[in-house]
C-alpha cells in the first residue's frame, strides 16, 4: 500500500493526518454499475503527494521463475515550483531498481523509475520502495501475486425499501480479477434471491448479479449471502444484504366537489357522478394516496355480488404501482343504461399481500329524456272530400338528454301524416309538427297513434277528423264524444250500435250520468258505482292490445286474423298470388270496413269496402302488385271500421251514443330481388341494452331498441318472435327510411329468479345474411335483505345513564329499491333506538343505520328487534303488498365505573407571572365502560398575601376542556395551562362528575362530585442580580468594595429583589414604545452608575458586572439605551426641537460614549454572564445617559450612566455616600465584631469560624491559550492582610494549556472579626514581556550611546531648552513607569527618560487630529517602549470569626471541622502578658487577664456569683462536715510508693507541656526570664523521656515491666497532648489532601473510581512517618515547620518542609 510519513514519524495513518497539498479520494463503486474494464486490464491508480503524481502500488502477475519482469514506475511533478526528492531501494533482494540518487523535478516534468523483479520461489512477494521529500515520507507498495481465485463484487448491497408481498430488486457486478477460470456458487437466506445462482467465470470476466427482496413481514433484515468460489467451493466470501420490509397502506381520495348524496364525512371514499344522461359516459378521477414509504402495487376489483347486474360503472385501471410517498390518478366512468335508476356499486384496492383493504363507492343515477306532446289528441273537423287539412303539433323536451322519437304510422298509406315522423329532440327543447288529414271517403276517420321515444313510456296521440261528400254526410266526430266512447267502453255499452242505444235511452234500460255518459240503472240502492276508465299504463296500453300478445284491456270490437304479411320474393311482378285476410266483427251491430288503399301504392285489399253482419267474419284479399324488381317493399294499410248507422248524422238521435270509428292497421311486405342478385347492404346503428330492468317476479319487464338507419337506402327489418316467445316485440315488421330511425319496444316477464338469456334475430331486408342477434338477459328480483353480523348487533358495556352509539349496516341485495321500517319492542324502546327508523335502501345498497344503547340498571341486556322490507314506491311495476321480515338479537351490558388520575399531585415547580405553562394531567378509566365526566376546579392562594384580596382573583388554571369521555380501560390526558397573576403559591383542587344524561331519573343526571387530583404553581417573578463586579482599562485601579459602591450594586439588588409594580408590567418585554428622543420611564427607581473619572483620552473607564440569575425560572434582561425605546419615523415627522438635555443624550449615544456588550441576555437559573459597561474619555466634562435595565416580565430600573473626564494631571475627588449603616450585632455579644461591607457571593467564603483557627482553600489558575506561557502574582494587599492570608505560590508561570494551584490559608486572629480581603492577580503574557524588556534594553543602550556621543553644530542653540523640557518628561515618564510596572516581575533595569519629548503644541479640537499629529511625531522619534498591559483577575475572600464562647453555643456542630492552632493562642497569651508587664511592670494570671479584657457589666457580674458562692459554702454545714471527713480518712495503700523523687516526676508531668486538656497550663513566674522560662520548657520537655526512678533502685522485673509499659504510655499520650504534634498532625493531612486534589485535576487520580484492596507488606517495611520511639521524641517534633509542604519547585519550595507520605 502507499503510504506518507513525515519525516521522523514510523505512522503511516499519522502522517496522512500532518497533510499534504492533495489527498487521493476514491469514488466508491457503485453495486449496480459493472467496473468498465477488469482490475488486470484497468489502469494503475495514482495518487498525489506534495505535488508529486505517482502510481500507488506496482503489481506483477503471470510471472515464472529464473526470469527477469521489470515495470515502471514515474513520477510526475504537478505543482508549480520544483520537487527535490530522494528514495530508499527496496529491501528485499527480489526487487531492485538503479542506485539512488537525487531526484529534481521541474514543474510538469516526469521521471520513470524501472523496477526489476526477479522470482526464485513459487510464492507470493511483496516490498515497498521509499520516497523522501522535506515535507515527509511516502511509498509506492511493490506486490508480485500467484494466479489464484479471486471474484471481485461488493462487500454491502443495501436494497430499496420495499412492501411486505412485493419485491424490489437491484444488481451488483460480479468481476473475476484473479488469474483461472473460476466457478461460483451463491448460497442466499430468505427473503433474498440472487440470480445467477451460479455459474463460471473467465479470468477478466464479469457478470452482473441480480438481487431480488420479497419480504412477507415489515422487518429490517440485515443477512448474508455465502458465495463459495473455486472447483471445490474452497474458498468463501460473503456479502452483506440489507433491506426493510414495510406495511403497505392506501387512502383514496375523491377530487371534486361533495354530491347531493354523499354525507360531508364520506367524501373521502365516495365518488358521486350525480345525475347522468341515458347511453352517456361521464369520467371521473380518483387519487389513490400512499403515505407509505415504499411503492405500493394495488389491485382495483369489483365487489363479487351474485346479482344480475349491468355494470355502468367501469375503471380501465385493474393493476398498478402507487409511488412511495406519491400520488396516483385513476379514472371512473359511469355509463348509466336505465332511466330513473340509481345505481350504487364498490370498487375495492387490494395492496400486494392483501393485507388491508380500501372500498370506494360509487353512486350515480341514470336520466332520459322526457318527451310531451302539447295536446293528447288533435281534431281536424269535418272537410269535403278530396280536401286536406293541417294542425300543427308541439312536441317538448323538458330534459337535457337528447331524445329520439317516432310515430307509429305510415303515412304514405294513411290519410293522418307527418311532415317529421321521427328525429331527434335536443335537450330542453320544443319541435312544432305539422299533422295532415287527407281522407278518402266520406267517413269519420279516428286513430290513436302511438309516438315511440328511446328510452320513455311511449306517448299516444289521438287523430280524428270527418269528411263529408254531397251525399255522405256521417256525424261529426267531437272530443265530448271521445270522452263519453270510454266511458261507455269501460261499461260494455260500445258494442252497441247507437240505433240500439237510443231505443235503450227511450225504454229506460240506460241512463246517463253527469257527464252524459251512459250507465246502466243501478238494480239496488247499494249497487256499486257505475265503472270509469281507468289509468292504463302506456306500456300496457301498447302491448296488450290482443294481437302481439293474448293479453287485451277491453276486448276488441272487430278483430283482424293476421297483422303481418310477407309476400317473400315475387321476381314475377305480374304473378303474384294474393293472400286472404279475415276479418271480424264482435259487435251487436252491422259494421262497414273502408280500405284506405293510395292510387300509387303496390299493396291493396279488395273489397276496399264491405259490410259485415254483427257477429259475423268477412274475407279479403291483400294484392301485391311491385313495379320493378331488386326492389324492397312495405307498407302499412289501414282500414276504418264503424257503425253503418253512423255513415248519416241523421241517424243519430241521442248525441251520447255517438261511437268514433275504429281503426285495423297490417304490415305488408315483400321484395323482388332476383337469386342471383345481392341484397341492399344495411348500414345501421343498433343501440340495443343487455340486460331488462330489474322486476318483480311475474312482472313484467320492458326495454327499448333503437335501429338507426345510416345509409342511403330503406331498411326493411323482421323480428323473429318465433326464436324467442318468451320477449315480446313491436312493431315486429316494417322499414326505416335512408336516415331515418326505428324504435323497437321489448316486453319480458321473469318468472322467477333465475337469469334468463333472450336472443332476438333481426332479420334486415329479407335476406338471412343480414340477421342480427340481440341478447338480453332478465331474472326476477325477490326481497333480500342482508344484515350484518348474521343479525346480531353487539353493544360494549355501557355506564348506566348514558348511551353508546353503534353504526349497523343492512345492505339491499337485490336490483331493486326497497323500503325498510324497523320495529322495537315498547318495553325496549327506553334502551333500544334506531335511526332511520324507515327509510329507502337503493340497489346494491349498503346502509349504515345508527343503534343507540342505553342501559338504566347495572345488568346485561338481551333485546330482540325486526326489520320489514317491501317493493319502493316508483318501482318497476306496481306496488307489492308482499312484506319480508327479519330479527336482529341486540346484545349489551349495563355498567359503572370510576376516574382516577394517574398522578394525584402534580407540581408544576415555579412559573413566571403573567406566563403561561401547561401540563397534561392524565386520567384514567379502569372500568369495563366508557365515563363522561365534568371536571371541576377550586383555587386556593397562599403566602404573604390578604386572603379576602386573593379571594376574588379568577381561576389561574384552565383547562384545554371541562367535558369528554373516557373509553374503557384507556386513559384520557387533559391539558392545564397555568398562568399566575401573582407571586404566590397556587393550589388547585380538581374534581370530576359523572355525566349520565340519559338516567331515568332527570334529578340524578349528574352524579356526585368526587376528588381527582391536585395541581400546585408557585408564580414567581424572574429574579437577576449582581454578584461580583471588577474594573479594567482607566478604572482598573478602583477596588471591588469602592465600584461596589459607585454603582450601588447593594441597592441595585435590593430593588431587583422586588416585586415590580403594574406599570412596570406596562411593556413586559423591550419595546420601541416612544416617538421622543427621551421615552418615558414606567419606573419609580433611579440609581446612579458612576464610572468615575479620568483624564481625556485615556483609555476607558470598563466595569465588568457578573449578573447572576438567582431565581428559579429563566430570565432575559436588556439595558435599554434611549435610541433603543424610540420607534423609527420618517425625517419629516421628527421634532427638531430639543432642550439642551435631549441634545447631550444624543451627543452621548452618537459617540458612542457609554457602551454595554452584550446589551441583553438569557440566563438560566444559577447561570452567570459578565456584562461589560464602559465609558470612553473623548469630552471633557461629565457625560450623562438614563439606560434603562429591563428585564423581561419583570422590573424597571432607570439607571443613570454617569462618567467624567478630565484634564490631564487634573485632580477629582468623588464622594461615593455621606452615609454607612453598621450590620446589626445581637444584644449581648461577648465580642462585637468589627465591619465591613461583603461584596458578593463571587469569592472564596469561609463562612462562620471560630477564633485561632486555620482555613485554607485550594484554587487553580488555568491558562486558555494554546501558544503563550503567563506570570501571575498575587497582591494581598494591606499588611495587615498579609498577616492573617498566606498565598502560596505568590507568583509563578502557567504554561500554555496547563493549569496550577494556588493554597489561599487564613489564620484567623484571637479577636472576633468580619475577614473581608480583596486578593488581585496581576496576568501578564511572557512573551510580549520579554519583547518589551528585549526593548527596554535597546532603548537604554541607544539613551547611553546619546548620552555620551554628540555633535556641536550652529543649529543645537536650542539644545538648553530642549534639555529641560526632556528632564521633565523623563521624570513623568518615570513616575508612569513605575505605575504601571508590574510587582510580579522582577528586573535587573533601571527605567529611563525617553530619548525625545513628545509634548505636542495645543492639541486641536478633533480627536482624530490629535491622534494623527501624535503619530506623525512620534513616526519621528524613538518613544521608550511601554510595558505590556497586565489582567487582574479579583478574587475576594470573606470569613466571620466568632470567639470561641459564641461559635460553641450557636456553631457547636461545627467546631469538629476545625484546626485550632493553640500555639497561636499562647502567643497571644503571651503578648497580653507581656503588654500588661509593659504597662503595669508586673505579670497577671491569664484569668485575670481574661477578666481585665472584660466589659465592666461582665467583671461585675462575675464578682456577684462569685460573692454569693463563696457566702453560700461559708453558710453551708453539710459543707464543713464533708471537709472534715476528708481530712480524717486513713492513708491509702498506694502511699507506700510515694517517694520524693516520684513527687518531682509528678510535678514535671503536670508541667505546661504535658498538662490535659481540662486543667490549663501553669504560666510561668514573675521573676522568670524569657531565656529561663526556654530552658525550663526545654527540662520539662526532656524529662519525659528520663527513667522515673532516681539511679541506684532497682526495682523487681515484673514491677520494672510495669512500669516501662506505664512510662511509654504516659510518654505517649504527652505527645499528643504537645500542640506541636497537632500542628504536625494538621499539616500532614492538609498536604495530603491537597496533594490528592492536584494530581485529580491533573487526571493522575480518579476520585470516582472504585475502591481497590491493596495487600500492604508488615508494617516494619513501611516508610514514611513511623511512631516516635522513646529514645527520638525531639526529632519528630524538629520536623514540624511553621508552613504547609508543597510540591513546588525552585524558591517556591524554600522555608517549607518537604513531609512525603508513601506506601
Amino acid at each position: 500500500m502507499l503510504a506518507q510519513m513525515p519525516r521522523g514519524l514510523p505512522s503511516a495513518d499519522s502522517g496522512r493526518r500532518l497533510g499534504c497539498s492533495s489527498i487521493r479520494q476514491e469514488e466508491p463503486m457503485s453495486p449496480l454499475r459493472p467496473p468498465e474494464r477488469s482490475a488486470r486490464k484497468a489502469k494503475e491508480k495514482k495518487g498525489t503527494f506534495w505535488g508529486t503524481e505517482v502510481t500507488e502500488a506496482l503489481h506483477w502477475h503471470g510471472w515464472e521463475l529464473g526470469k527477469e519482469f521489470t515495470k515502471h514506475l514515474s513520477l510526475k511533478n504537478v505543482h508549480v515550483k520544483t520537487q527535490k526528492l530522494s528514495y530508499r531501494p527496496p529491501a528485499t533482494r527480489f526487487f531492485i531498481t538503479v542506485f539512488p540518487q537525487p531526484i529534481v523535478l521541474s514543474p510538469g516534468m516526469s521521471l520513470t523509475l524501472p523496477i526489476i523483479f526477479r522470482p526464485l520461489e513459487k510464492k507470493e512477494y511483496e516490498d515497498s520502495i521509499c520516497f523522501e521529500k522535506p515535507e515527509g515520507e511516502f511509498s509506492v507498495a511493490l506486490r508480485a501475486t500467484l494466479p489464484r481465485h479471486k471474484l471481485l463484487f461488493p462487500d454491502a448491497i443495501q436494497l430499496p425499501l420495499c412492501a411486505v408481498h412485493d419485491f424490489s430488486e437491484t444488481s451488483f457486478p460480479l468481476c473475476n480479477v484473479g488469474d483461472l477460470i473460476t466457478l461460483f456458487n451463491w448460497e442466499t437466506p430468505s427473503p433474498f434471491h440472487l440470480t445467477p445462482v451460479n455459474g463460471m467465470l473467465e479470468p477478466g470476466s464479469e457478470c452482473v448479479v441480480k438481487v431480488t427482496f420479497q419480504p412477507q413481514m415489515a422487518l429490517v433484515y440485515d443477512a448474508l449471502a455465502v458465495c463459495w468460489i473455486g472447483d471445490n467451493e474452497e474458498q468463501k466470501r460473503t456479502i452483506k444484504l440489507r433491506a426493510i420490509g414495510k406495511y403497505p397502506h392506501l387512502l383514496v381520495s375523491v377530487l371534486g366537489e361533495l354530491g347531493e348524496d354523499v354525507e360531508p364525512g364520506d367524501f373521502r371514499d365516495v365518488l358521486c357522478f350525480g345525475s347522468v344522461a341515458v347511453g352517456a359516459t361521464v369520467e371521473r378521477h380518483v387519487e389513490i394516496c400512499n403515505p407509505s414509504m415504499v411503492s405500493v402495487p394495488f389491485r382495483i376489483e369489483r365487489a363479487k355480488e351474485p346479482l344480475l347486474r349491468d355494470y355502468v360503472f367501469s375503471c380501465d385501471v385493474s393493476q398498478a404501482i402507487v409511488p412511495a410517498n406519491g400520488k396516483l390518478l385513476i379514472s371512473v366512468r359511469f355509463s348509466p343504461q336505465t332511466v330513473g335508476v340509481q345505481s350504487v356499486d364498490y370498487f375495492i384496492l387490494e395492496p400486494v399481500g392483501n393485507l388491508t383493504q380500501t372500498v370506494l363507492k360509487v353512486i350515480g343515477s341514470c336520466k332520459g329524456p322526457l318527451v310531451s306532446l302539447q295536446h293528447s289528441l288533435v281534431n281536424f273537423g269535418w272537410l269535403s272530400l278530396g280536401e286536406s287539412v293541417t294542425q300543427p303539433l308541439e312536441i317538448s323536451n323538458v330534459s337535457d338528454v337528447p331524445a329520439y322519437y317516432q310515430f307509429d304510422i305510415d303515412g304514405r298509406e294513411s290519410v293522418f301524416s307527418f311532415d317529421r315522423p321521427c328525429g331527434v329532440l335536443s335537450g330542453m327543447a320544443t319541435l312544432i309538427l305539422r299533422v295532415t288529414f287527407r281522407p278518402t271517403h266520406p267517413i269519420v276517420c279516428y286513430r290513436r297513434v302511438v309516438c315511440l321515444v328511446h328510452h320513455q313510456n311511449p306517448l299516444f296521440l289521438d287523430l280524428f277528423g270527418t269528411c263529408h261528400s254531397d251525399t255522405t254526410k256521417p256525424a261529426i266526430l267531437r272530443p265530448r264524444h271521445l270522452v263519453w266512447y270510454r266511458t261507455n267502453m269501460a261499461r260494455g255499452l260500445t258494442f252497441y250500435p247507437p240505433d240500439i242505444l237510443s231505443s235503450m235511452l227511450r225504454e229506460g234500460k240506460l241512463q246517463m250520468d253527469e257527464n252524459r255518459a251512459l250507465k246502466l240503472p243501478p238494480q239496488v240502492p247499494e249497487d256499486k258505482p257505475p265503472e270509469e276508465y281507468p289509468y292504463i299504463d302506456p306500456m300496457t296500453e301498447y302491448f296488450h292490445d290482443g294481437i302481439t300478445s293474448d293479453l287485451t284491456i277491453f276486448p276488441p270490437h272487430v278483430s283482424v286474423s293476421i297483422r303481418e304479411f310477407d309476400f317473400g320474393c315475387c321476381v314475377r311482378l305480374q304473378e303474384v298470388e294474393p293472400l286472404p285476410l279475415c276479418l271480424t266483427n264482435h259487435t251487436k251491430g252491422k259494421i262497414t270496413v273502408t280500405w284506405i288503399c293510395r292510387p300509387e301504392s303496390p299493396f291493396r285489399v279488395t273489397p276496399e269496402t264491405c259490410d259485415i253482419p254483427p257477429l259475423k267474419s268477412t274475407a279479403f284479399r291483400l294484392v301485391f302488385q311491385p313495379s320493378q324488381l331488386n326492389t324492397l317493399y312495405a307498407a302499412e294499410l289501414e282500414s276504418f271500421a264503424f257503425y253503418k248507422v253512423l255513415r248519416h248524422y241523421s241517424n243519430i238521435e241521442e248525441d251520447s251514443t255517438m261511437c268514433p270509428s275504429w281503426c285495423l292497421t297490417i304490415r305488408l311486405r315483400g321484395h323482388t330481388f332476383e337469386a342471383d342478385r345481392q341484397h341492399f347492404i344495411p348500414h345501421y346503428v343498433l343501440d340495443s341494452p343487455k340486460v331488462f330492468p330489474a322486476v318483480g317476479p311475474n312482472t313484467n319487464t320492458y326495454r327499448s331498441v333503437l335501429l338507426w338507419n345510416v345509409g342511403t337506402s330503406p331498411i326493411t327489418f323482421c323480428m323473429n318472435q318465433d326464436t324467442c316467445p318468451s320477449v315480446l316485440v313491436k312493431p315486429c315488421s316494417g322499414y326505416v327510411a335512408p336516415g331515418a330511425h326505428q324504435i323497437f319496444l321489448l316486453s319480458t316477464q321473469p318468472a322467477d329468479m333465475a337469469t334468463h338469456q333472450h336472443i332476438l334475430s333481426l332479420q334486415l331486408n329479407s335476406y338471412p345474411k343480414y340477421t342480427q342477434e340481440i341478447s338480453l338477459r332478465s331474472s326476477g328480483e325477490s326481497l333480500l335483505l342482508l344484515l350484518e353480523g348474521d343479525g346480531n348487533l353487539y353493544f360494549k358495556p355501557t355506564c348506566v345513564g348514558t348511551s353508546t352509539t353503534r353504526t349497523y349496516t343492512i345492505k339491499n341485495c337485490t336490483r331493486l329499491p326497497m323500503q325498510f321500517k324497523w320495529k322495537i319492542q315498547e318495553s325496549d324502546r327506553k334502551v333500544l333506538s334506531v335511526k332511520p327508523v324507515t327509510g329507502v335502501i337503493q340497489p346494491n345498497e349498503a346502509l349504515a343505520q345508527t343503534w343507540t344503547f342505553t342501559p338504566g340498571e347495572e345488568t346485561k341486556y338481551l333485546l330482540r328487534s325486526w326489520v320489514s322490507v317491501w317493493r319502493a314506491h316508483g318501482s318497476s311495476g306496481p306496488e307489492s303488498p308482499e312484506r319480508t321480515r327479519y330479527t336482529l338479537r341486540v346484545i349489551g351490558e349495563g355498567a359503572l365505573g370510576t376516574i382516577r388520575a394517574q398522578e394525584e399531585q402534580r407540581d408544576l415547580g415555579n412559573i413566571l407571572v403573567g406566563g403561561l405553562q401547561s401540563c397534561d394531567l392524565v386520567l384514567l378509566n379502569n372500568g369495563t365502560c366508557s365515563l363522561n365526566y365534568v371536571l371541576h376546579v377550586e383555587q386556593i392562594i397562599t403566602g404573604p398575601c390578604d386572603p379576602e384580596e386573593v379571594l376574588s382573583d379568577p381561576l389561574a388554571l384552565e383547562l384545554d376542556h371541562y367535558k369528554g369521555m373516557i373509553p374503557a380501560r384507556s386513559k384520557a390526558i387533559v391539558q392545564a395551562t397555568v398562568s399566575p397573576a401573582r407571586q404566590l403559591h397556587y393550589t388547585w383542587s380538581i374534581s370530576y362528575t359523572i355525566s349520565t344524561p340519559k338516567a331515568l331519573d332527570p334529578a340524578n343526571a349528574v352524579g356526585e362530585q368526587q376528588a381527582l387530583c391536585c395541581v400546585v404553581a408557585t408564580g414567581v417573578y424572574p429574579s437577576v442580580c449582581v454578584t461580583d463586579v471588577c474594573a479594567a482599562g482607566s478604572a482598573r485601579g478602583i477596588s471591588k468594595l469602592h465600584l461596589w459602591r459607585l454603582f450601588a450594586l447593594e441597592t441595585l439588588n435590593q430593588y431587583l429583589e422586588r416585586d415590580p409594580t403594574s406599570a412596570e408590567l406596562t411593556y413586559r418585554v423591550p419595546t420601541r414604545h416612544s416617538v421622543c428622543p427621551v421615552p418615558p420611564v414606567h419606573t419609580p427607581v433611579l440609581l446612579d452608575f458612576n464610572f468615575g473619572a479620568a483624564p481625556i483620552e485615556a483609555e476607558p473607564s470598563v466595569v465588568i458586572l457578573m449578573l447572576e440569575n438567582n431565581g428559579v425560572v429563566p430570565v432575559e434582561w436588556a439595558f435599554l439605551f434611549p435610541s433603543d425605546q424610540k420607534i423609527d419615523v420618517e425625517h419629516w415627522a421628527e421634532n427638531t426641537e430639543f432642550n439642551p438635555s435631549e441634545l447631550h443624550q444624543m451627543r452621548v449615544q452618537d459617540n458612542q460614549l457609554f457602551s454595554v456588550s452584550p446589551k441583553s441576555g438569557r440566563l438560566f437559573p444559577g447561570q452567570e454572564q459578565t456584562v461589560l459597561l464602559s465609558h470612553r474619555h473623548d469630552f471633557i466634562g461629565t457625560d450623562r445617559l438614563p439606560v434603562l435595565l429591563k428585564v423581561s416580565h419583570g422590573r424597571e430600573i432607570l439607571l443613570n450612566f454617569i462618567g467624567v473626564t478630565v484634564e490631564w494631571e487634573q485632580r477629582y475627588v468623588h464622594f461615593t455616600s455621606t452615609k454607612h449603616v453598621f450590620t446589626p450585632i445581637a444584644i449581648g455579644s461577648s465580642s462585637p465584631p468589627k465591619q465591613t461591607a461583603f461584596l458578593s457571593q463571587h469569592r472564596i467564603c469561609l463562612g462562620n469560624i471560630p477564633v485561632y483557627s486555620k482555613s485554607s482553600r485550594l484554587v487553580f489558575l488555568n491558562n486558555a491559550s494554546e501558544s503563550e506561557a503567563v506570570i501571575f502574582a498575587w497582591h494581598v494587599g494591606t499588611s495587615n492582610a498579609s498577616e492573617m492570608l498566606q498565598i502560596v505560590p505568590e507568583m509563578g508561570v502557567v504554561q500554555p494549556g496547563e493549569s496550577t494551584h494556588c493554597i489561599i490559608t487564613l489564620q484567623a486572629s484571637g479577636n472576633a472579626c468580619f475577614y473581608n480581603v480583596d486578593l488581585v492577580c496581576e496576568v501578564v503574557m511572557q512573551q510580549p514581556l520579554a519583547k518589551y524588556e528585549k526593548a527596554l534594553q535597546e532603548w537604554e543602550a541607544e539613551k547611553q550611546r546619546q548620552t555620551v556621543e554628540f555633535t556641536i553644530t550652529e543649529q543645537d542653540l536650542g539644545a538648553e531648552t530642549n534639555l529641560k523640557q526632556h528632564a521633565r518628561s523623563s521624570a513623568d515618564s518615570s513616575a508612569e513607569e513605575k505605575l504601571a510596572k508590574s510587582p510580579a516581575v522582577t528586573r535587573q533595569c533601571k527605567t529611563l527618560p525617553p530619548i525625545k519629548n513628545l509634548l505636542a503644541p495645543n492639541p486641536p479640537v478633533s480627536r482624530s487630529q490629535r491622534r494623527h499629529l501624535m503619530d506623525k511625531e512620534a513616526s519621528r522619534l524613538w518613544a521608550k517602549p511601554e510595558p505590556p498591559k497586565s489582567h487582574l483577575l479579583h478574587l475576594g475572600v470573606t470569613a466571620r470569626s466568632h470567639s470561641m464562647d459564641d461559635f460553641l453555643s450557636n456553631f457547636c456542630s461545627e467546631l469538629p471541622k476545625f484546626f485550632l492552632c493553640r500555639h497561636l493562642q499562647q502567643t497571644v497569651g503571651d503578648k497580653a502578658v507581656d503588654k500588661r508587664k509593659d504597662e503595669g511592670g508586673v505579670r497577671t494570671d491569664p484569668v485575670l487577664l481574661v477578666l481585665a479584657g472584660s466589659s465592666e457589666q461582665e467583671m461585675q457580674v462575675v464578682t456577684d456569683l462569685l460573692t454569693a458562692v463563696i457566702r453560700g459554702l461559708l453558710e453551708d454545714t453539710q459543707f464543713h462536715q464533708a471537709v472534715s471527713r476528708s481530712l480524717a480518712e486513713p492513708m491509702p495503700y498506694f502511699h507506700q510508693f510515694w517517694t520524693a523523687e516520684s513527687a518531682k516526676h509528678q510535678g514535671r508531668k503536670r508541667s505546661p507541656g504535658g498538662s490535659s486538656r481540662a486543667s490549663p497550663s501553669p504560666v510561668p513566674c514573675a521573676k522568670d526570664k524569657p531565656g529561663e522560662e526556654e530552658a525550663r520548657q526545654e527540662e520539662c520537655e526532656m524529662s519525659l523521656v528520663t527513667s522515673p526512678r532516681v539511679a541506684g533502685e532497682e526495682p523487681p522485673d515484673s514491677l520494672r515491666d510495669i512500669l516501662h509499659q506505664e512510662q511509654l504510655r504516659e510518654e505517649k499520650e504527652t505527645i499528643t497532648r504537645l500542640p506541636a504534634f497537632g500542628n504536625l498532625l494538621e499539616l500532614v493531612l492538609e498536604n495530603t489532601l491537597q496533594n490528592i486534589m492536584v494530581e485529580a485535576s491533573r487526571g493522575e487520580v480518579v476520585l470516582t473510581a472504585r475502591p481497590r484492596v491493596i495487600a500492604l507488606p508488615p508494617s516494619s517495611a513501611q516508610r514514611g512517618i513511623s511512631p516516635a520511639t522513646p529514645g527520638h521524641p525531639a526529632s519528630l517534633l524538629r520536623t514540624a515547620g511553621p508552613g504547609p509542604s508543597l510540591p513546588t519547585e525552585g524558591k517556591e519550595t524554600e522555608g517549607y518542609p518537604q513531609i512525603v507520605l508513601s506506601t
